[in-house]
């Protein structure tokens, strides 16, 4: 009888076991993700019954995570980090500090850790894990804006801290500190000379290789060769720069997004992204021993609460202090509260190298596990935050500008005109509508490269998040006679009609809007001209055609829509 390989035979399993426990956790209303770590726990080397082989699943997650970082990187340009600097590197730099002091302060109470031991303990508590931070943000819709590049901008930053902690621990080992200032220079200089060849000729050849097979007519060749890319230059920024294969990913992308293949090469490589990323989740599910838990209870859950603290109420209040809006530092530090892929590289080379005993294992695999787990909580609690502390007149006074920005150059004169808020398909619908009749509109948008192609095709456009005051006022709204909420967030979409109504109480709104208790309260607000829900409308249409085309007379059809309509939260209003 003829037995499967045994590495195709783990890749079912794992694979079958994800979507089980992923479809499981959506029942619950709960991240797919948080389902894919419990399928992990289920068959790791630390749990009776089943065990998969954790080398080759951490081999796939390693592939996962390159390629989601590849993904992100194609949504992303290099001016988008580059704006958020002043913000991503002293908050990302002291959030590391602070939460290694937490974790070391824990180490060196509960485990007994020397100085060098607890700082390597703290240091892997303090590092957040790209692979998750992005999902979490993609899984929220908010991975392409403003929280997004913060978010990448950081980790960034914490990828390079990362890279330095792997120098500094053999040297910490050994207690020999000769030439420990080239030591730590050198992975900068690498960084930066990966960077220049990507930016310098990485975004000429790359793009310039992919016309060509493009060119072939083949979509398979296409799909291969950017998954190449892909993986060839992580694999390339690890093996010759000694850059992490994500990062080296992430920037692969950055360069290949900036040509016009960046959108077809993102659709090629997606189902691989959600599949790998998947067995990713999977992997750092495995890893989780009950016996290293128990050894060590007390430390674990002081881990764990150092994670929630020091990495994501630290991010939180530290992006406050550099004048982050409430909204985007809480979705922010949401995806940054927990700690993963860098963590447990660390880790094991502190404890090979002797800096850590195996028992410190343990408490890092909680903090990572149990922080994951907690994130759709953790999401919940900054959300909570977020109205008082926009009501906060001291939040308000530290976060207004000291500088009154610039009127933006292509709104003089603008009256009585519309306020398009989001140019996503339901915007872009909206503006060429007001276009055609000649209609005076300026277009607020979030993401960037979104906002440059509404200027290419000649409208007037403020890029940044409408939630700001400063950036609502540019498009003066005390002149405008109409504002439209294309926005996908219900708590975006209540923060602009705040704003606008506070500096234009006249001001008539539309909405756009997902749920029934979202409606019942637009009703109760008043002053909204407009609200719609898009899958309400949708079968609302489909069952006027659907009446009409088994011989119901129009007329009736319409009573019946109408009646439907009525009966309906939230409609009536005016």
């Amino acid at each position: 009888m003829h037995a499967p390989p045994p590495l195709l035979a783990l890749l079912v399993v794992a694979l079958t076991l994800a979507f089980l426990f992923g479809m499981a956790a959506r029942a619950l209303r709960l991240p797919p993700l948080v389902g894919y770590l419990l399928a992990g726990a289920a068959v790791g080397p630390h749990t009776p019954g089943l065990a998969a082989d954790p080398g080759f699943t951490a081999t796939l997650a390693e592939i996962g995570v390159g390629l989601l970082l590849f993904g992100v990187g194609l949504h992303f340009r290099a001016q988008d980090l580059l704006a958020v600097w002043r913000v991503a590197l002293p908050g990302a730099v002291a959030q590391v500090a602070l939460g290694g002091l937490l974790g070391g302060l824990v180490g060196h109470v509960l485990l007994g850790l020397p100085v060098a031991g607890a700082f390597a303990f703290g240091l892997a508590l303090a590092l957040a894990s790209t692979a998750v931070a992005t999902r979490v943000l993609e899984e929220r819709g908010r991975l392409s804006g403003e929280p997004g590049r913060l978010a990448l901008g950081w980790l960034v930053v914490q990828d390079l801290i990362a890279v330095l902690g792997l120098v500094l621990i053999p040297t910490l080992a050994g207690g020999d500190t000769q030439g420990l200032g080239w030591a730590l220079l050198r992975p900068v200089a690498e960084l930066a000379a990966f960077l220049a060849l990507m930016l310098l000729v990485g975004r000429r050849v790359l793009p310039w290789a992919l016309k060509r097979v493009a060119r072939a007519g083949s979509r398979e060749l296409f799909t291969l060769a950017v998954v190449v890319v892909a993986l060839g230059v992580a694999f390339a920024a690890t093996a010759l720069f000694h850059v992490s294969f994500a990062l080296g990913a992430f920037f692969a992308g950055v360069v290949l997004g900036e040509s016009d293949l960046g959108h077809q090469a993102a659709a090629e490589t997606l189902p691989l992204q959600r599949v790998f990323a998947a067995l990713f989740f999977f992997s750092v599910g495995m890893l989780l021993d009950p016996a290293a838990l128990a050894a060590a209870p007390w430390a674990a859950g002081a881990a764990l609460l150092v994670v929630l603290l020091g990495t994501g109420l630290a991010t939180f209040l530290l992006l406050l202090a550099l004048r982050v809006p409430p909204a985007t530092a809480a979705i922010v530090a949401a995806a940054l509260a927990q700690i993963g892929e860098f963590s447990f590289v660390l880790a094991e080379l502190a404890i090979g190298q002797g800096l850590l005993p195996p028992l410190a294992r343990g408490p890092i695999l909680l903090g990572s596990f149990g922080a994951i787990l907690l994130l759709p909580l953790t999401a919940r609690a900054f959300g909570a935050a977020v109205p008082r502390l926009v009501a906060s007149r001291a939040l308000a006074r530290w976060q207004r500008p000291r500088r009154a920005p610039p009127p933006h150059p292509a709104l003089p004169g603008l009256r009585e005109h519309a306020i398009l808020v989001g140019y996503g398909r339901v915007g872009r619908t909206i503006a060429a509508a007001l276009r055609r009749h000649g209609l005076p509109l300026v277009v607020l948008e979030e993401d960037r490269r979104i906002a440059d192609r509404a200027r290419a095709e000649g409208l007037p456009v403020i890029w940044g998040d409408a939630t700001r005051e400063d950036v609502l006022a540019a498009a003066r709204p005390r002149q405008a006679r109409l504002l439209v909420l294309a926005l996908p967030g219900a708590w975006e979409a209540r923060r602009v009609m705040e704003l606008a109504r506070a500096a234009n109480p006249a001001v008539e709104v539309a909405v756009r809007t997902h749920d029934d208790d979202e409606m019942a309260w637009l009703r109760q607000e008043g002053g909204v001209g407009m609200a719609l829900m898009g899958e309400r409308e949708v079968a609302l249409g489909m069952a006027d055609f659907v009446l009409q085309r088994l011989g119901v007379p129009p007329a009736s059809a319409q009573v019946t829509v109408d009646g439907l309509r009525a009966a309906m939260p939230g409609e009536g209003l005016g």
